[in-house]
């Protein structure tokens, strides 16, 4: 048997509980303010490197490990104008591209010079020069121990001179290739090779006289005083090609 009083307390208990656990009337007042940290985060627009895009979870990664590209090799070209790629080094020339040259390209080259093929080697073997005046010293060397054989091959190689063409415009043109023409033919008949003539230092409108004049002139040496006359125009002529060949 309950002693008095306990009913009606246990009741109000009761009745106390039931209110906790049901809903707030609507006029019980303004709802509770959530925490800070408890608010939705405002949304907001990312820019983010691609690295660093946020995860589903929330939690952005660590930055990726930037990557190290190889030290580039030091530019050795020549910059265009508008910064564009390097132009290639040009080649070199004048007497240090003879001196560079393999031998059989300076054989070539000097050829070009003098048709013996003993004096080519001879130019070529002294290498390298230190200047023009050396270059020039050993092709009077290379012409002055040249043998018969030698020098007959030199003429060979050469050919007749044109006619210039600011002369052959002039006055008595025709009078001057007939003359010209016949002259050569008795000068190769006469000594068995073309004539040569070194014709550097003279403006065009002179060559025409001093080609005639040389032809008729030397007509009337002997052969081997010919000889040593050829032979010397071709050491002439040699030196000044090598002279263009080296600037």
């Amino acid at each position: 048997m309950e002693p008095p009083g306990t009913a009606e307390v246990s009741c109000h208990t009761h009745h106390r509980h039931t209110r906790r656990r049901g809903h707030a009337r609507p006029d019980s007042g303004p709802l509770p303010q959530l925490p800070s940290a408890a608010r939705p985060a405002p949304v907001e627009e990312i820019h983010s490197h691609p690295s660093e895009e946020p995860t589903l979870s929330g939690d952005t990664p660590a930055a990726r490990p930037t990557t190290l590209h190889p030290p580039r090799a030091p530019w050795c070209g020549i910059p265009t104008q508008a910064g564009g790629a390097a132009l290639a080094r040009p080649a070199a020339r004048g007497l240090t591209r003879l001196n560079a040259l393999t031998c059989d390209d300076a054989l070539t080259a000097l050829l070009g010079c003098c048709h013996s093929r003993r004096w080519a080697e001879r130019v070529a073997a002294h290498r390298p020069y230190a200047d023009t005046a050396a270059l020039l010293a050993a092709c009077d060397q290379a012409c002055d121990d040249l043998a018969a054989a030698d020098l007959d091959e030199a003429l060979a190689g050469e050919c007749r001179s044109p006619l210039p063409l600011t002369a052959a415009r002039g006055p008595g043109m025709l009078a001057a290739h007939t003359a010209l023409r016949a002259a050569h033919a008795e000068y190769e008949r006469r000594f068995g090779h073309v004539f040569v003539i070194c014709l550097d230092g003279l403006r065009e409108h002179e060559i025409l006289d001093e080609v005639l004049s040389a032809l008729r002139a030397r007509l009337g040496n002997d052969p081997a005083g010919e000889r040593a006359v050829a032979a010397d125009e071709l050491r002439r002529l040699a030196r000044g090609r090598l002279a263009r060949l080296a600037a």
